[in-house]
């Protein structure tokens, strides 16, 4: 692939559209400083793919955008094409359909970048991915910049290691090594974890084995607090009913009060109303008189300041008439002035007119003189320039041969003394390989360790399925074990409920009934509590009760007692089926069993008296003829169910525990054999990492001796070509200095030339004399020109001005006197004022006179209608306290009879919650009178309330119970069992990561070395080209593990001694990091290389041998080359310029250059042909 042509539009100064063609051979891109060169290489970078802004010289990517000058607005998107030549088909397969590939990136402003290839949407790891396919990219060693050949310089050695493993192509592997170990770190870190959390379940397993049977004591206790509960409920119930008819009782005596102080409030109301409405009248007369007076007096006020605006206009005036009398003297003396100053202004213009006439006519005359002498200067001059040129053309040429004859003596010196050094180099090196080992001895004895490593490694794959299916038995057992456990701790649970719901189920102040002394068949509860009933909850012994008690079975006490009568045929007797005390066996012989209903109907007429049948379902027939049919369980019913389910509890029980012995005997061996087999593992493992680091160290060793043969065969093919290139260079010197010599005796003495010149520079200088003394007086007149119109302008302003001053005086003038006829015509008209005034205001004081009489009559009429309005209205807001007091009565009895219905409706709701049913069902399951009395309700809800506190509080004693023990418990069993699972997987999947990265290490080890040689050769070869000789090589430092060591330069430039690059000069520095970043380029060559002026620290040899050293590149590899740079040299040694230019400040335009301006700073060779730069060949 090839790139051919690269497009801008909107990234960074570069606005408008852009195309900078990228053709084969060398392209130079020149421009001064902050023209916007580096853009164009960032461009590049940046349709490569490059993500960092930092690297693109921005906060964020968006900066990339152009963000506008002060005449040009910012732009919202900016995009890059780079157009590459695909014929040879080596694109990626995704992308190797078309012999042209457009790539494109486009960013907008706030939304991020989109990339395109042949106008299709791609992701920008696909692109990426295409450039690295292509020994290229964003981050590539092809794009060189100065900055990197100073960091290339200055870096340490372990630094400059990501040089070759850019080289070797294993920045994939890195990639995967590190994600490996990471993946690796979080396995192990999850295995931790899965240990953590699988002690965490035992624990938790083992709290909740012991939680089922205090579940089943609280389950208890909440159906006796139900019970409590129930009984409460019923009793606020009926309270709250007895409030609600308290409430409304007080409503209506409070509403009675309301409606009486209402009456006496409409009653006083219509009184205050017929008083009220009497006063807007008086008040409407009191107001007109009060208006009627207000007005007069403002009368009164107006005439006050009428008289006293005639004083104020008096005295203006005559302040006036004072200030027209000045104003009339200041004018005539200003039209005085103005005349005398005209006339002074006129001679003096007459004066300057005479003057510059007499002026001009002298600098014509000396103008004509000093063109003619100007004339002769210019002849003299030409003679001097010319005699200075040929004499500086002699010597520069002659000084210019001596420098060359100077530089080829030392350079042949130089050679004989680097011949005979290499000679030296070459018989060191002959001497060193006779010394090295065998590279086939050393073949064999690395293929020996390795296979024992895979000896080792197949003993540790067979260990490991061991320890595998170790685990797996392993686990089974552990998983046996729990299960048992748990099933026995649930039956357990179960079997400590049933007996607590036992114990709970007697009767207060009962002990041992005798339905605990009995066992009875299962299908047979049912048929032994019809029989019985409550009498199987009596005592069988006296003893065993409290004193006084009044139901219980008598014991036989030694007594002989009869046998019932026989039962009916058909019907088995009772104590056939139930074992017990003998206090109950005739009770038992008494009643049969029959299958149905209908058996029993039909042997009913034979019962004896006392005599009873039922059936397993609960069915009762009696011998007098009394039935009752099967229903619900019944409590002994259900107390005998629970009491056989609770034996068999009993012998399950039993044989868990045979079981859960059983099981731990095997989880035990196959712990055992767990642990011999993880110990196996182990010391497998452990082999296999001794073999391992054998090989590794064979390895290393044999790389060693394999790169020691290969750098000195390089070296001595290298030290080979050197001394055949020295022995031609010396050749080809000692020609070209019997030429210049040659040229130097040709020359001749430069005396003839200096007195030419002597003679010139002085026919020169008299004549410039005299040009000055003329080109003087010609400056005096025209400056006396310029000074005198200056003046004849300004005469002419003054003239007008003061002109323009004559005439508004006058008009000022005559203003001032049609100002003074109008002020004493006011004069006249102020002084018949004062009289009119005085008639006034006589009349108007009389009509105030007779205003104020009128006004004080109607206002003390008006006062007693207010006072007798004012009573009425205070008894009317005594009657309407009382009424708002009575409806606060009534509104505290509606709040009473609200909260009372509210409290009814929350014990109703409560009941609801609680119960769910009604509030008059609940009474009626708690067995109370709905019409007790408001005592006996109290007492009976303090009884309740203290026996539902102490049922609470004997549950509240238990504590937090888990009611859900059980669930949870089978919960974690599965948990444990799913994470052991799990934590057998991470453990294989940790052995197969460590597996992988030492075969990453491994690939990489190898390929580094094998770039490492490459890049050395290379290397050494380049530092000969671009130094014209010396020596030089890269050797690994500071681990024997290629993967962590360093790299260091040793150089040697020529007549110096080897020595890292550090000690080189800056020069020096710059051609060795030139000369490997060229080497591990050529290792694996790009379509592109981008230069940014990274010949800025080379003098012009060196530049012109880099230059020689890129066309040899191009050459040879096809590589097209893209320089930034500021040196002539350069430049002229490109095949192609294009100038960056910044004509509108920030905005960069791309332009052709003339390329025959660069190639005239070229030295053209003497024979006309292709100059060769001294020690350069390609």
């Amino acid at each position: 692939m090839q790139f051919t042509r690269l497009r801008l539009a909107g990234f960074k100064s570069f606005v408008e559209p852009t195309d900078l063609l990228i053709e084969p051979g060398l392209t130079g891109v020149v421009g001064p400083n902050g023209c916007g060169k580096s853009n164009l290489v960032e461009a590049l970078r940046w349709v490569m793919g490059e993500t960092s802004a930092r690297q693109m010289r921005g906060g964020e990517m968006d900066d990339v955008i152009f963000g506008g000058t002060t005449s040009r607005p910012a732009r919202n998107h900016a995009e890059v094409q780079l157009l590459i030549d695909n014929a040879a088909r080596r694109a990626p397969t995704a992308f190797n359909d078309a012999s042209e590939l457009e790539v494109s990136r486009r960013i907008d402003r706030g939304q991020g970048s989109q990339y395109r290839v042949n106008g299709r949407e791609s992701r920008a790891r696909d692109v990426q991915m295409l450039f690295a396919d292509a020994a290229t990219g964003a981050n590539s060693p092809s794009l060189v910049s100065q900055g990197r050949v100073a960091a290339m310089i200055n870096a340490r050695p372990f630094e400059r290691r990501a040089i070759l493993e850019d080289a070797a192509g294993i920045g994939g592997l890195q990639a995967r090594r590190k994600e490996a170990e990471q993946r690796l770190t979080a396995a192990e870190t999850n295995l931790a974890r899965i240990d953590d959390i699988l002690g965490t379940l035992a624990k938790q397993r083992d709290g909740l084995e012991g939680q089922a049977a205090q579940a089943a004591k609280y389950r208890q206790l909440s159906d006796a607090i139900r019970a409590a509960e129930t009984v409460l409920l019923a009793i606020r119930w009926l309270d709250a009913k007895l409030g609600r008819s308290k409430a409304a009782e007080a409503l209506r005596a409070a509403e009675l009060k309301v409606a009486e102080s209402l009456e006496k409030v409409a009653e006083l109301t219509v009184l205050e109303i017929e008083l009220r409405e009497q006063l807007p009248t008086l008040r409407e007369a009191d107001a007109e008189a009060a208006a009627a007076l207000h007005r007069l007096h403002a009368a009164q006020g107006a005439l006050d300041g009428e008289a006293q605006r005639l004083v104020d206009q008096t005295r203006a005036l005559q302040e006036r008439l004072a200030l027209l009398a000045r104003d009339q003297e200041r004018e005539a003396n200003l039209a005085g002035d103005a005349d005398a100053a005209l006339a002074r202004l006129t001679e003096e213009a007459e004066a300057l007119a005479e003057t510059a006439a007499l002026d001009a006519e002298r600098l014509g005359e000396t103008l004509e003189l000093l063109a003619e002498q100007e004339a002769s200067l210019e002849r003299a001059e030409a003679a001097v320039q010319a005699a200075t040129e040929t004499l500086a053309t002699t010597d520069a040429r002659r000084a210019t041969l001596e420098r060359h004859l100077n530089d080829l003596s030392a350079r042949r010196a130089r050679l004989s003394a680097e011949q005979d050094k290499l000679r030296g180099d070459l018989a060191t090196i002959d001497a060193e390989l006779g010394t090295l080992p065998d590279a086939e001895e050393l073949e064999a004895q690395l293929e020996t360790v390795l296979a024992a490593e895979d000896d080792a490694r197949t003993r540790l794959t067979q260990a490991e399925e061991a320890q595998r299916r170790a685990q797996e038995a392993e686990a089974e057992a552990a998983r046996m074990v729990q299960a048992v456990a748990a099933r026995r701790a649930r039956l357990t649970a179960e079997q400590a409920g049933i007996a607590a719901a036992l114990a709970a189920d007697l009767p207060p102040g009962v002990k041992d009934p005798v339905i605990d002394a009995l066992t009875v068949e299962p299908g047979y509860e049912a048929a032994l509590a019809a029989a019985l009933g409550d009498d199987l909850q009596a005592p069988a012994r006296l003893a065993d009760n409290p004193r006084g008690a009044s139901t219980f079975w008598q014991q036989p006490e030694g007594r002989r007692l009869t046998r019932p009568d026989s039962l009916p045929d058909g019907a088995r007797p009772l104590s056939a089926y139930v074992g017990g005390p003998e206090a109950l066996a005739r009770r038992l012989m008494a009643v049969g069993v029959v299958a149905d209903l209908e058996t029993a109907l039909a042997l009913w007429p034979h019962l004896s008296v006392g005599q009873r049948l039922v059936t397993p379902a609960g069915d009762l027939v009696r011998w007098d003829g009394f039935r009752a049919a099967a229903g619900a369980p019944s409590r002994a019913a259900l107390r005998l169910e629970r009491r056989n389910h609770l034996t068999r509890l009993d012998d399950e029980i039993a044989g868990l525990e045979e079981e859960e012995m059983f099981a731990e005997e095997r989880q035990a061996r196959t712990a055992e054999a767990l642990a011999r087999a993880r110990e196996a593992e182990t010391g497998a493992r452990a082999q296999v990492k001794a073999a391992a680091d054998h090989a590794a160290a064979m390895q290393d060793s044999y790389r060693r001796q394999s790169a020691l043969l290969s750098a000195a065969e390089a070296k001595r093919n290298a030290l080979t070509t050197t001394l055949d290139r020295l022995t031609a260079d010396a050749t080809a010197l000692e020609a070209d200095q019997r030429a210049s010599e040659a040229e130097r005796a040709a020359l001749g003495s430069s005396e003839p030339l200096l007195a030419a010149l002597a003679e010139a520079r002085a026919e020169a200088t008299s004549q410039r004399a005299q040009a000055q003394t003329l080109r003087s007086e010609a400056d005096r007149l025209k400056r006396d020109a310029l000074t005198r119109g200056a003046r004849q302008a300004q005469v002419a302003r003054e003239q007008a001005d003061w002109q323009r001053r004559a005439q508004n005086s006058a008009a000022v003038l005559a203003d001032l006197a049609a100002r003074q006829a109008a002020a004493d015509a006011e004069a006249a008209e102020l002084a018949q004022a004062p009289d009119d005034l005085a008639d006034r205001r006589d009349a108007l004081l009389a009509q105030i006179e007779a205003a104020e009489a009128k006004r004080r009559a109607v206002g003390d009429t008006l006062a007693a209608a207010d006072r007798a309005a004012s009573e009425a209205t205070r008894r009317l807001k005594e009657a309407e306290g009382a009424a708002a007091s009575a409806r606060e009565g009534r509104i505290r009895a509606e709040a009473a009879q609200d909260a009372a219905i509210r409290d009814a409706q929350a014990v109703a709701d409560r009941i609801r919650e609680r119960l769910d049913c009604r509030p008059d069902e609940v009474v009626a399951q708690a067995a109370l009178d709905p019409d007790l009395a408001p005592q006996a309700v109290a007492q009976a809800a303090h009884s309740a309330a203290s026996r539902l506190e102490k049922l609470s509080a004997e549950r509240e004693a238990l504590g937090p119970v888990n009611l859900r023990a059980d669930q949870e418990l089978a919960e974690i069993v599965a948990q444990i069992e799913t994470l052991t699972a799990e934590k057998d997987d991470l453990t294989q999947a940790i052995d197969r990561l460590r597996g992988a990265i030492a075969s990453i290490n491994r690939e990489g080890r190898e390929r580094l070395l094998a770039s490492f040689q490459k890049v050395n050769g290379y290397f050494e070869e380049l530092f000969v080209r671009l130094f014209g000789g010396g020596r030089a090589h890269l050797q690994l430092t500071e681990s024997d593990d290629p993967l962590a060591a360093g790299l260091e330069i040793m150089a040697s430039p020529p007549g110096k001694k080897l020595q890292t690059l550090s000690l080189l000069s800056g020069g020096e520095q710059a051609l060795t990091a030139l000369s490997l970043i060229f080497a591990v380029f050529l290792t694996n060559p790009s379509p592109i290389c981008v230069l940014d002026e990274v010949d800025a620290p080379l003098d012009d040899a060196n530049v012109d041998r880099f230059c020689g050293l890129l066309d040899h590149i191009a050459t040879e590899s096809g590589t097209r080359f893209l320089c930034v740079t500021h040196h002539r040299l350069t430049m002229a040694r490109m095949d192609r310029l294009y100038g960056v230019t910044m004509a509108e400040r920030g905005v960069s335009q791309l332009v052709s250059v003339d390329l025959s301006r660069a190639e005239k700073l070229r030295f053209p060779p003497r024979d006309g042909g292709t100059p060769e730069l001294p020690g350069l060949r390609g």
